[in-house]
């Protein structure tokens, strides 16, 4: 056995070395069309299904499970994401105003021990952000702003809770407690609520969903009249106040964020339909019955604009050709609206629609979910996508999730870079060697910064004919935490008798790539 090592070749591509060593052309002199970047195999791509905890829809199952039950139940749903080849997690850790780790503002959720303020014996936060960062998983933590309860009995929460001190903040509506936007107190303790979080948890992102002022429900009107009285701002039309408060609640909140950790990000996933192109000349074609500009009070084209936040996941939960809302058109809408700014675009996909829903005959074929990442991956401004929900996921039904799988995710994919956060690549690897074991190929190096947060690693094989620069992730043969000023990683699919080169890469936590180190090992 031979062990050949490449040491301190800053910038070397791997093509440049086979050229080298094989005397077969180099990467400007491949053939263009069979280097160009494959959209089945993209080298980044956000991927990621929401876990929600709102009435236990995913986790924790149930209330009263014991801290190993849930712990067990969560691993399996990053075990899942790994599985799938996902590279995100989006958990719910805020669904009603209250909070899955000790906040200093908020009671502990009922939908842990089934009793509001129970403590569930563990920090599920810190766990789950532990866990998914050892799975190199991003943990996007998911906050519900507004929403105080699922029910209207404002006696029901605890006695501390926050709302009970201040029952002049709660509007009931539509059989539900809220805090009302309007209240300037009220929205600071929302994001002080949430910056409790961001201070003392290593969460990689902050994600709200659909909920801002509540979904209109006939007949009920949502009581804020005597706040817009007090607290106008010199508005006079009440929408526009409305949108006002929410617009507060979002620029502040990335403000504070992003001051004390300027690496998270800021996603939002709405509603997809900001305004019908009846309502709006620059809207969708569309015909929702709700528009979030007008309904909701959230100006999410104004927040794109605005570069308020990082991502944004329009929920387009519909299928290809249903004339009220057609995803084919409401995709290239977004795509329109983040085109020229900072703000990634990634879509929503209703997964729990599959095989379960009769209002558009797409939902009864396994090909539905697939066909919108074969539109997606046509439209360069779509970076990921994310599944709703986690069970639905799991249900695989009709194997659509298994056709999304081997079609779309059969090879990784890093997180989408962020520049607008920051450009600067961590340092490469050092020492990197490539030895031959009876378990298959061991790769061996060192950490030389400290902003390495994960690592890369390619193969291909030292004799074949594939030169190009590893611009998609046909190559990719998988990535790993740092985790340590050492690391060893094992190959054991790499077949006996052939040759590999192998180069790895570090990546910060903004998923920024550095150069590649190769190794060669012959047999």
């Amino acid at each position: 056995m031979r062990v050949w090592r490449a040491m301190g070749v800053l910038g070397v591509t791997a093509g440049l070395l086979i050229s080298g060593l094989t005397g077969t052309a180099t990467a400007a002199e491949a053939d263009q069309q069979k280097c160009a970047p494959s959209a089945s195999t993209p080298l980044r791509q956000f991927r990621a299904s929401w876990v929600s905890s709102v009435v236990n829809i995913d986790w924790p199952s149930k209330t009263g499970l014991s801290a190993a039950q849930q712990q067990a139940e969560l691993i399996g749903w990053l075990d899942d994401a790994v599985r799938q080849r996902h590279n995100a997690v989006v958990l719910q850790v805020r669904p009603t105003a209250d909070a899955f780790w000790p906040s200093k503002v908020e009671p502990w959720s009922q939908y842990l021990t089934g009793k509001q303020g129970g403590d569930p014996g563990y920090d599920p936060l810190a766990f789950a952000v532990t866990e998914a960062h050892k799975r190199n998983l991003e943990l996007h933590a998911w906050f519900n702003p507004y929403r105080l309860s699922m029910g209207t009995d404002l006696n029901a929460l605890v006695p501390t809770h926050p709302a009970r001190q201040h029952p002049d903040w709660v509007v009931k509506y539509g059989g539900k407690l809220y805090y009302n936007p309007g209240i300037p107190a009220a929205r600071k303790l929302v994001e002080d609520a949430i910056m409790d979080a961001v201070a003392n948890y290593d969460i990689d992102g902050v994600h709200f969903d659909d909920y801002f002022y509540p979904y209109p429900v006939a007949g009920q009107t949502f009581d804020d009249a005597a706040t817009f009285a007090r607290y106008n701002d010199g508005y006079t039309n009440l929408q526009d106040w409305r949108r006002h408060n929410i617009d507060l609640l979002i620029s502040e909140l990335s403000q504070k964020m992003h001051a004390l950790k300027p690496w998270i990000k800021f996603g939002i996933s709405p509603f997809a339909v900001w305004r019908n192109k009846a309502t709006d000349p620059e809207g969708t074609d569309t015909t929702a019955g709700v528009q979030t500009y007008d309904d909701l009070a959230a100006d999410t084209r104004k927040w794109v604009r605005e570069e308020w936040i990082d991502y944004i996941v329009p929920q387009v939960y519909w299928a290809r050709g249903f004339a009220p809302a057609d995803y084919d058109k409401i995709v290239p809408w977004w795509a329109e609206q983040v085109r020229g700014t900072h703000v990634h675009l990634y879509i929503g996909e209703a997964t729990y629609k599959v095989g379960t829903s009769t209002q558009s005959p797409g939902w009864s074929v396994p090909t539905e979910l697939s066909d919108h990442l074969a539109l997606d991956s046509t439209i360069p401004e779509v970076k990921g996508n994310i599944y709703f929900s986690a069970k639905d996921v799991r249900a695989d039904r009709l194997g659509a999730t298994s056709l999304v799988n081997s079609t779309w995710y059969s090879k990784p994919a890093l997180i989408p870079a962020m520049p607008a956060l920051d450009s600067r690549p961590p340092l490469p690897a050092h020492a990197v060697r490539a030895t031959r074991t009876t378990a298959g190929v061991q790769l061996n190096w060192s950490r030389t910064s400290k902003d390495t947060t994960s690592y890369a690693i390619y193969r291909r094989e030292l004799r074949g004919t594939d030169h190009c620069p590893d611009n998609d992730a046909r190559n990719l043969l998988t990535t790993l935490r740092a985790t340590g000023p050492t690391q060893t990683y094992t190959d054991p699919t790499a077949t006996p008798g052939t040759a590999y080169i192998y180069t790895v890469t570090t990546l910060d936590r903004l998923a920024n790539q550095s150069v590649g180190i190769p190794a060669v090992s012959i047999r």
